[in-house]
């Protein structure tokens, strides 16, 4: 058992290290003097000073976080009310169809969801662009936020509808003040989830775009290939920090003190 905690651990680290190592060796040149990461030179926020000073890149990053956030509000919305009329589907061969539906566009390659937008958006003569770009984030945010939301509504006890009902309740009462808050830590889950798959989405974001408008994702993208700009550097530590506060308020939102001084979720 001992032996087997040992090498348990030994996996965890060697996991941790290759994930964030590369991400630490980032940051760290982020604060480099120099030009290229071939050497580390003095400290210095030139690159930060310079991040700052970009108004086309401020500019994608307001873009970016508006296109998360209202993709994450809009895909939290409809994909509550699909959970909510999944669950209510009598015929459970029907039910299992509607999620089969629901889950293509989680298993289906970037690339394919990507190309598959473009057609349609070109067929319908939508300009790419910032709505382009808004409406393939819903599209691929509210499968995310079903299946998070769809096991609360699951666990939710009919009863205590039908208490709310007896005591008087109409059904809008009963939907905002009983379902609403019996499955608001799943639409908490899947709001942050969706948040997050569309601030670091790339493939899809990137058939999707237009001349003039433009994401985080793909800028980098776009400037790493034309050579090494620590600028990114800075940049890419900056989201790293926006990530980790994002993680801070999710853990902070899911998980609340129990009585006996432990957390629950």
């Amino acid at each position: 058992m001992k032996k087997t905690s040992t090498l348990s651990k030994l996996y965890l680290t060697v996991i941790l290290l290759v994930m964030y190592l590369p991400i630490f060796y980032l940051i760290y040149y982020s604060f480099s003097s120099g030009d290229t990461m071939d050497g580390f030179r003095h400290f210095s926020w030139t690159h930060y000073q310079a991040l700052f000073a970009d108004t086309r890149m401020i500019s994608i990053v307001l873009n970016t976080i508006i296109i998360a956030l209202l993709a994450a509000t809009l895909a939290t919305a409809i994909g509550t009310s699909g959970a909510l009329l999944i669950e209510r589907i009598k015929r459970r061969a029907l039910r299992q169809n509607v999620l089969v539906l629901n889950n293509i566009l989680m298993v289906s390659p970037d690339v394919i969801i990507g190309a598959s937008f473009l057609i349609f958006f070109t067929f319908l003569g939508i300009k790419l662009g910032f709505w382009s770009v808004l409406l393939s984030h819903i599209a691929f945010c509210i499968p995310i936020v079903v299946l998070m939301v769809l096991p609360k509504v699951k666990e939710l006890p009919q009863s205590l509808t039908d208490a709310a009902y007896d005591l008087g309740a109409t059904r809008w009462q009963a939907f905002s003040q009983v379902t609403i808050p019996g499955i608001m830590d799943g639409i908490k889950a899947g709001f942050f989830m969706a948040l997050t798959y569309s601030l670091d989405d790339f493939a899809v974001t990137f058939f999707v775009t237009g001349n003039g408008f433009s994401t985080l994702s793909v800028e980098i993208y776009s400037r790493a290939r034309q050579g090494i700009d620590l600028e990114i550097n800075a940049l890419s530590t900056v989201m790293f920090l926006v990530s980790l506060l994002l993680v801070y308020v999710y853990y902070r939102f899911s998980v609340k003190p129990s009585s006996k001084g432990g957390v629950v979720k």
